[in-house]
């Protein structure tokens, strides 16, 4: 099987509810991660690296930043002539009374007809809410090796708190032979990633039934309830995933990456995380400054302390300020003498003069877009 022969198809919108803080005004597939990246780059990464050429964005709402972030999908060589990256924007189908869809089976139902006039053969579907840097390439000879019908990508380890979230037992060979839908507070399970990889007319099979006999979610009404009628094996992730369930594991994914050996995993040299590149100027340290373990973007200014944080582009660190174990998003002011910690700001967020934000590791302090304090 040939990569160039699997159409991408990506939901921006998925699980958009774990995160009430960032997606208000966006979808999870534009929520800004480590400085520069929105979360989006990397099922895109993760496809173009392994040369898909033909990628679908599955959009619902609050899609405006998404649209200008991805483009004509140029930043990963996918605006070509033939094939390329599409933006699908959300569709009233007829087959649920005209309404937006409400589920993974309508999202695909909806999007149909782009699903139809793809040449490939085979479809691979990612959501926008788990960070991993992954050999496609690997999964799709796996899956043409075991002669699967279906093929999921899964993580052995603690599942994470999302409702619904499928985790299951595999035998000697790697197929899947028990699924059950996680029980929250499990402490280990083979718990799915929602990668899935299939033959392009099987899930155009399996929606058109699906729709017919109203089913609603996509892993217990078409995954688990075939594990008896269809080959469906596992595939475990040996790299870097984490899967974003809360504005708690979007801070320690942040902060992961202040460990050198976990941002090695995420951001492999052989497997670059392409994104919107922008232009501007270099951060400037004060002589007043004093950084340590940081991810600084470009257009910073900083002439406080700062140490374990990540900032995105253009943040301004009055003189005296100090800030630590931090995620600040572009455009925010921290004026001088602010002590924060543990603190999450969203864009254009204002603190003024010697304001004081303390949050914990485990219940970081959240400031929202255009906030001032």
């Amino acid at each position: 099987m040939r990569a160039n022969n699997v159409l991408g198809i990506i939901y921006s919108n998925s699980y958009d509810s774990v995160l009430p803080e960032l997606t208000p005004l966006r979808a999870m597939g534009s929520v800004p991660f480590a400085g520069r990246y929105r979360l989006i780059d990397f099922p895109l990464s993760n496809m173009v690296n392994c040369g898909i050429t033909n990628v679908g964005v599955i959009t619902k709402g609050n899609y405006r930043s998404l649209m200008d972030h991805v483009g004509s999908g140029k930043a990963w060589d996918l605006s070509r002539k033939r094939d390329g990256l599409f933006v699908i924007p959300p569709f009233s189908d007829s087959a649920f009374g005209g309404e937006q869809f409400r589920s993974r089976i309508e999202a695909l139902h909806s999007a149909i007809g782009f699903i139809e006039r793809s040449k490939a053969e085979y479809v691979l579907m990612c959501d926008s809410n788990v960070v991993c840097n992954m050999d496609f390439g690997d999964l799709i000879k796996y899956h043409s090796d075991k002669g699967a019908d279906i093929t999921l990508v899964y993580k052995y380890e603690q599942a994470p708190k999302i409702p619904g979230i499928l985790t299951f037992a595999l035998d000697a060979s790697g197929r899947v032979s028990n699924e059950e839908l996680c029980r929250c507070g499990i402490t280990c399970a083979a718990h799915s990633l929602n990668i899935f990889l299939l033959r392009k007319s099987l899930l155009e099979r399996l929606l058109n039934d699906a729709v017919c006999l109203g089913y609603k979610d996509f892993d217990q009404d078409i995954i688990a309830s075939n594990v008896e009628n269809l080959k469906i094996f596992g595939y475990e992730c040996d790299s870097y995933a984490r899967t974003i369930d809360s504005l708690q594991t979007y801070y320690e994914i942040n902060m992961d990456l202040l460990q050198p050996d976990q941002k090695d995993a995420l951001f492999a040299p052989d497997r670059p995380v392409f994104t919107k590149v922008h232009d501007d100027m270099p951060s400037v340290y004060s002589h007043s400054s004093n950084v340590k373990n940081s991810l600084i973007a470009d257009g910073c200014k900083i002439e406080g302390q700062v140490e374990n944080c990540v900032f995105f582009r253009r943040v301004n660190v009055g003189r005296g300020a100090k800030l630590k174990n931090c995620v600040i998003m572009q455009d925010t002011f921290i004026g001088e003498g602010a002590d924060l910690n543990c603190v999450i700001t969203d864009k254009n967020a204002v603190i003024k003069p010697d304001k004081v934000l303390s949050g914990d590791k485990n219940y970081p302090f959240f400031l929202g877009k255009g906030i001032v304090i």
